[in-house]
């Protein structure tokens, strides 16, 4: 007899309350052999997660998604490898549990703030596979059992390499429950989900801004969110052209569907003729749409005239606005008044210039003469991200093991008390 959602939901949560406490008494020994089976299991059955994946692939193209949701819903042979190496990496990464923040003497008592587990995570998101491997591998050696609830577009996927990672986990010492994958796409789960405080700890939703919304407007966990991508690159008056062009046409089309990729590209008016007509050649060799300002009409005559709508646009495709600044301070206001506050460049050979876009540009990540794609967690060393949050509080930016901790304070004395 299947159980209606808020019980099945229940059950669901249940289990991994209860391996969560299992996990966090675990030792980083045996969280690592968990890990490295896992890892070993998901590249010996890649033949079986790309089978798996290509049903979703032909199904979502025959309902018409868009190419860049496709591209992130698309696994390959060496994304599976890349999956499995962010898995060990994971593993490769120093404990944090037990990690000491802070310790001092005061008033005869010995305070220590250790870091600890969060407990429970639910991971909610769309499309990206990887995800799925990302998320149990970071939250379960952060000492957290994980729920996961994909998108209907990724199911199978979702739903075969989840598969693989608890029974390789358990084989390992995965305690039951640990990971646990929801595959019925009803909606309904989702709200039921996020109305369990005090048996989930943390939602973290990963997907589009509406799922984003959704679950910040009706959820009563905690919620850390993947945000919003709307990037920028600024080239300065000063900056070098051929290190300018580079960047800027990486931050573009080396991915166009993700949520690091440049969105508007913003050029200094001095710099402007010198770089606009072979950049826009490159743009167009890779099948990109520009949009651009009336200045930059002037300089590239056949551009699209770019709207208001379009400064405000993360189009997760290759369409790239782009607008002429009469200064580095017109370039930070544009960049604070549109960006998402996710991560933004400037390319500049000035010092001074550099110094003050970081310092007053108020986003997750800020670069200096580097793309926007960089902001990542294997790139910054995390081995894997459970994602980029353009919150404020708990976290920000690229999320990776420590980020799925919480701390407690460990305080001894000698029979003191409260005068």
């Amino acid at each position: 007899m299947t159980l209606p959602v808020k019980d099945l939901v229940l059950k669901y949560a249940l289990a991994a309350k209860k391996a969560a406490h299992e996990l966090s008494i675990m030792s980083a020994e045996d969280k690592n052999k968990i890990l490295l089976n896992i890892a070993d299991a998901l590249e010996e059955n890649s033949e079986k997660i790309l089978f798996h994946n290509a049903i979703d692939v032909d199904a979502a193209k025959q309902s018409g998604l868009d190419a860049a949701l496709i591209d992130r819903l698309t696994l390959t042979a060496e994304r599976v490898k890349a999956m499995a190496k962010g898995v060990r990496d994971v593993a490769k990464q120093a404990d944090p549990i037990g990690e000491i923040i802070s310790e001092n003497e005061h008033d005869g008592l010995s305070i220590k703030k250790v870091r600890v587990p969060l407990g429970v995570i639910c991971m909610i998101y769309e499309s990206r596979p990887n995800v799925t491997a990302d998320s149990a591998a970071l939250c379960l050696k952060a000492g957290n059992a994980v729920i996961l609830k994909g998108g209907s577009e990724a199911i199978n996927s979702n739903k075969i390499i989840s598969g693989i990672i608890v029974d390789a986990g358990v084989k390992a010492g995965l305690p039951q429950g640990a990971v646990q994958f929801i595959d019925s796409s009803d909606r309904e789960i989702i709200l039921n989900l996020i109305k369990l405080n005090g048996m989930i700890d943390l939602i973290i939703p990963r997907g589009s801004e509406n799922l984003i919304t959704f679950v910040r407007e009706h959820s009563s966990v905690p919620v850390l969110s993947h945000g919003k991508g709307l990037c920028h690159v600024y080239i300065d008056k000063n900056a070098s052209v051929e290190m300018a062009t580079d960047i800027a046409f990486n931050a573009k089309c080396q991915r166009a569907g993700v949520c690091n990729a440049m969105e508007t590209l913003l050029i200094h008016k001095d710099i402007a003729p010198k770089i606009l007509p072979k950049l826009c050649g490159l743009y167009a060799s890779a099948g990109t749409e520009l949009r651009g300002c009336n200045q930059t009409q002037v300089i590239v005559p056949n551009i699209i005239p770019a709207t208001e709508e379009d400064w405000d646009s993360e189009y997760h495709a290759l369409i790239l606005s782009v607008k002429i600044v009469n200064s580095l301070e017109e370039a930070i206001s544009h960049v604070n008044i549109y960006g998402s506050q996710h991560s933004d460049a400037i390319v500049t050979n000035d010092e001074n210039a550099a110094e003050k876009f970081i310092k007053e540009v108020d986003s997750s990540a800020v670069f200096h003469n580097a793309s926007t794609r960089l902001h990542d967690g294997s790139v910054f060393g995390l081995g894997a991200e459970i994602g980029i949050s353009t919150d404020k509080l708990h976290a920000r930016g690229v999320m990776g093991v420590r980020e799925l901790t919480s701390s407690k304070y460990i305080v001894r004395g000698d029979g003191n008390i409260r005068k």
